[in-house]
């Protein structure tokens, strides 16, 4: 999760990235609420909608935050990496905290707080070289995940909680490599972001801009996968390497809307070419990063076109995402915590109600106060470099 406090004091906020990351809180919501799959044979049309593409948005505007939260070029960049490395603890042990609930969500904050530390070596990047390494850690970062998977022997799934701070061996392999959102393939979104933050959010064009690149992105790794399942020889390499044994192609196709764990089976590279959510494919993490673009985009030219539209108050859920999402988690894990799409209507009108209230006042959501408070713990030093 982005936290809020990552952002700029609230006259500054660009508030289409709060309206964006409201859409994403919403649609994690609906992933972990809505059956994917109630009969075994068809998707649900909304889980199809969001699986994948909610939590990519999500890492992708954790980026464009630590891009705002870094902007200020009277910050020495010293003071910006020990800001977001006490930022990223905190959010880090946030998530081991709540990962140690049984709420049966994959709770994604640890694997944030490590991605957070991924930003430190390029916290100064232009938005050029940060787009180039975005594109180059989408091509790369799969095979390598795809060849050292089939080094070793993955361990069992697990949510990162307390308890696995007894096994860090297991624990670091499952945030960088074999979790539900191994660092390795999803550093991709984080460096995507902070691209996109780079730029000057309140531009007329760059929304549209943003729009047409990831809509082409997008539909370019849709192109893609339709090329390579439409040979029936790699359906037939695909049929023998599936996630969990299958009887056919449409089953297995059923299985690849239901999206993966994270991970893709190392069977066969053909697997690469493959969209489905959460299997950090190259064409996964391409076009889940198009939708992303694409949605954040939208929102921002949303914002800039209707001035008159109350939208800081309308997206308020979107500036304390860290505190609704972590409400949300907790209440899975009671006898609350049932699921379907009325429960998904309650969690969904909960957090849009308390986000408009805490905007109206305004003020920040309980957790994102304390990142805020932890990271000005840290003293100011230096003075400001250049940016590469």
């Amino acid at each position: 999760m982005p936290s809020a406090a990552a952002l700029p004091r609230a006259r500054d906020r660009v508030v289409g990235v709060d309206l964006a990351r409201m859409l994403a809180l919403l649609g994690m919501f609906a992933a972990h609420l809505v059956p994917a799959s109630p009969d075994g044979e068809t998707v649900e049309p909304l889980f199809q909608v969001v699986a994948g593409r909610s939590s990519a948005l999500f890492a992708v505007l954790a980026g464009v935050g630590i891009a705002l939260v870094t902007r200020d070029a009277s910050t020495d960049p010293r003071t910006a990496r020990a800001r977001l490395a006490v930022r990223a603890g905190v959010i880090a042990v946030l998530g081991l905290v709540l990962g140690s609930f049984d709420s049966g969500v994959a709770v994604i904050l640890t694997c944030y707080g490590v991605l957070f530390l991924c930003a430190l070596p390029v916290l100064t990047w232009r938005a050029s070289s940060l787009a180039v390494l975005a594109a180059g850690w989408a091509l790369v970062s799969p095979v390598v995940s795809l060849l050292l998977r089939r080094e070793i022997v993955a361990p069992p799934k697990i949510v990162p909680n307390l308890l696995s701070l007894a096994e860090p061996g297991t624990l670091v392999t499952e945030l960088l490599l074999t979790g539900y959102y191994p660092v390795l393939t999803w550093a991709t979104y984080l460096f995507a972001g902070m691209a996109v933050g780079r730029l000057d959010l309140r531009r007329r064009l760059v929304g549209p801009g943003l729009v047409v690149v990831g809509a082409l992105l997008a539909l370019l790794a849709l192109v893609v996968s339709n090329l390579v399942t439409s040979s029936a020889s790699v359906r037939a390499v695909l049929l023998q390497h599936p996630r969990r044994p299958v009887d056919g192609w449409d089953e297995l196709v059923v299985q690849m809307q239901s999206g993966f764990f994270g991970i893709h089976p190392t069977g066969t590279a053909w697997w690469l070419g493959v969209w489905a959510p959460h299997s950090g494919s190259v064409v996964d993490l391409v076009h889940t990063t198009g939708t992303a673009l694409l949605v954040l985009g939208l929102a921002l030219w949303l914002v800039g076109s209707t001035p008159s539209v109350p939208w800081r108050v309308i997206a308020g859920a979107g500036s304390m995402t860290l505190t609704l999402y972590s409400t949300h988690v907790l209440v899975l894990a009671t006898a609350l915590g049932v699921h379907g799409t009325m429960p998904f209507v309650i969690h969904s009108l909960f957090a849009l109600v308390v986000g408009a209230m805490f905007a109206a006042v305004p003020v920040k959501g309980p957790l994102e106060q304390l990142v805020s408070y932890a990271t000005r713990l840290v003293p100011a030093v230096g003075s400001a470099r250049t940016r590469r």
